[in-house]
């Protein structure tokens, strides 16, 4: 990568957690300085994410592309990849971003394109991967950041993080438990990138 700014973009739907975790990373440990990167914008497929309004409180620029607008995945996708093209980025980050990317998305960020899941990759791709940790049995349970790809929760592990399963936990108590995990793994994989990238 050259010298100038490396910009990231972080896609989110929801509270913005793991976007604000990684902001707050960027700043504290000097991305800038270190590498020339930055959370440049935030941007969201719903207009009511609560994500939003805390990233203009870190000072980051937003914007909403309603999925809701368009007539098709495709549509609403070109519309997307133009919004985030505008700050031309080194990377693409989704944190809590609840939609299916098209193949033509994802292609076109390939390499450049990471997601975080809450379970432990390859097991339980998809939803509701707490209650179906619990109801396998497993004594385990956890968050995988991943490179994505056209297949669905399938790409390159780039980061894990493990915790135990407890007697009597419910898929909100198992959920708390991994997210506090997530805020410590996804800055650090984003982090990671950019000391791969040089």
């Amino acid at each position: 990568m050259s010298s100038a700014n490396k910009n990231i973009v972080i896609l989110i739907s929801g509270s913005g957690s793991n976007m604000a975790a990684i902001a707050r990373a960027a700043d504290k440990e000097g991305w800038r300085g270190l590498f020339g990167a930055q959370v440049a914008a935030v941007i969201s497929n719903r207009a009511d994410a609560a994500g939003l309004e805390l990233a203009r409180s870190l000072g980051i620029a937003t914007a909403v592309v309603p999925h809701k607008d368009f007539a098709s995945r495709e549509a609403f996708d070109a519309e997307l990849m133009a919004r985030i093209d505008g700050y031309a980025p080194a990377l693409v980050v989704l944190a809590g971003f609840m939609r299916i990317l098209t193949p033509g998305f994802v292609q076109h960020y390939a390499g450049r394109l990471i997601n975080i899941h809450p379970s432990l990759l390859p097991a339980f791709t998809g939803l509701n991967t707490h209650q179906r940790a619990i109801d396998a049995g497993c004594t385990v349970a956890g968050a995988t950041v991943h490179q994505v790809t056209a297949e669905l929760d399938h790409g390159a592990t780039l980061a894990q993080a493990v915790v135990p399963v407890l007697p009597g936990d419910t898929a909100q108590s198992l959920a708390a438990r991994v997210l506090t995990q997530e805020h410590l793994i996804y800055p650090r994989a984003v982090r990671a990138f950019f000391e791969r990238a040089g």
